[in-house]
């Protein structure tokens, strides 16, 4: 067992902070969560309702064995991700003894100096290349259904974790407001010209963002045991997509204008040390599905690499917001439903020999469970069982909200919200907070 997969003191449900709102049962952010995030230049973590500023508390030895200048800059910095998994449960260690209800008053006393509520929140890491995968058997099930199907999943999904590279420049931190994209689109009919204009159908992914540490030099690659240990952390991240856009660009190399501009992740960055009581065993392949290749196989990763984090997507409209409604929720998953593990991606993106570096995004694709309530996109959420053409609006059951409007796609106006905790028997409960978007014409 790695040393960011065993369970310590640290994740002991009855641990208590002296920062009071840590200890309310509905915080996502106990003690026993510390995420990471960035206020006001200023590189932390979260605690109940206040960030931690951890910088000075290095630089003058009251978080001892760190130097200062591991959490200085505007974002987590590259020997800060590039940390053993070993020293990063020792960091762990030191940030929680600080913040123990346990710890001295004079340690209590230095460490509030560093504390401010939670305001403004920025991008936390510096993402240098950002890829996005399609690890939900569900999801791409229910979109090859659409446009084949007889034949919904093409030969290679069951023996890779499929993916593409996206744009890492176009990322931006919750509450960035979405502009609705701009590009081509089918012709109307068989032999027209395409048009070009505002995207009408924009939709949303609910995806689960996994932050690289550790990377590996260009052309060695990571065996499936490294790869599990060079997960640094994960967020949540919405992959914004003009569907419309998407069905004329997507043959034959995939997406392009309509997935390139914009996608939103959470401020937070949640440890894979925090997250080792909510690792799960893969889900069982179906009777039939091949086995991994043994590159993409260990059974360490089969038995804890998922994770147990429940997601909810909730929309708001300005009517909504106008009238006092609280937003409605449109869909309720579980990242554990995965087809591919987040080693198993590492492990593939690398092994041509590609050099991953600290603070990477892999995007896990869209996250879908099997029930209908569970789909984790417009696209899948409206669809009426693939009768007539997949895309347009016409074809689509609209979902009903609470203020009498109806919705197939997005909206101005329409606020998107992600969400995401964890639960786990006898553990007390951590959470991802939300990560959103506002749509603007």
């Amino acid at each position: 067992m790695s040393a960011h997969t065993q369970l310590d003191h640290t994740h002991d449900p009855e641990a208590r902070s002296w920062v009071e709102r840590a200890n309310d049962p509905s915080s996502d952010f106990p003690i026993q969560n510390l995420p990471w995030c960035v206020q006001e230049g200023r590189v932390g973590v979260r605690i109940g309702d206040q960030h931690l500023a951890v910088a000075p508390l290095a630089t003058d030895g009251t978080l001892s064995g760190f130097e200062g200048s591991l959490f200085e800059g505007a974002q987590l910095s590259e020997d800060l991700l590039s940390l053993s998994p070993e020293r990063r449960v020792e960091l762990r260690h030191a940030l929680f003894a600080l913040l123990s209800s346990e710890a001295p008053e004079a340690v209590q006393r230095r460490v509030q100096a560093c504390l401010s509520p939670i305001g403004s929140l920025t991008l936390p890491i510096r993402i240098g290349d950002y890829t996005d995968f399609y690890a939900s058997v569900h999801h791409a099930t229910n979109v090859g259904m659409m446009f084949r199907p007889t034949n919904p999943l093409l030969p290679n999904y069951k023996w890779i974790p499929v993916g593409y590279h996206g744009r890492a420049s176009s990322v931006v931190v919750s509450g960035t407001p979405v502009r609705r994209p701009v590009g081509q689109k089918a012709p109307s009919e068989e032999g027209g010209s395409p048009s070009f204009g505002p995207c009408a159908l924009l939709d949303y992914e609910l995806e689960v963002g996994a932050v690289v540490g550790r990377g590996n030099p260009l052309g060695e690659p990571l065996s499936i045991e490294e790869a599990g240990e060079r997960l640094f952390g994960l967020c949540l991240l919405n992959d914004w997509s003009a569907r419309d856009l998407q069905k004329w660009e997507y043959q034959p190399l995939g997406p392009f204008l309509a997935k390139n501009f914009l996608s939103t992740i959470s401020p937070y960055i949640i440890t894979a040390e925090a997250l080792a009581p909510f690792r799960v065993q893969a889900p069982a392949r179906a009777e039939g599905d091949p086995a991994p290749l043994p590159h993409l196989y260990s059974e360490r990763d089969q038995a804890e690499g998922c994770f147990d984090v429940t997601l909810q997507v909730h929309l708001s409209t300005a009517q909504m917001r106008a009238e006092g409604r609280d937003a409605h929720q449109l869909s309720e998953g579980s990242f554990k439903e995965m087809y591919w593990t987040i080693a198993q991606m590492l492990t593939h993106h690398s092994a041509s020999g590609c050099n991953l570096r600290p603070g990477d995004l892999l995007g896990s694709g869209t996250v879908s469970g099997p029930a209908r309530g569970q789909r984790g996109c417009l696209l899948e959420l409206t669809w009426d069982g693939g009768v007539g053409n997949p895309l347009p609006t016409t074809s689509r059951t609209a979902i009903q909200l609470p203020s009498g409007e109806e919705r197939r796609f997005l909206l101005a106006g329409d606020e998107l919200s992600l969400s995401g905790r964890c639960h786990a028997e006898g553990r007390r409960s951590i959470g991802f907070g939300t990560c959103s978007g506002v749509i603007i014409d």
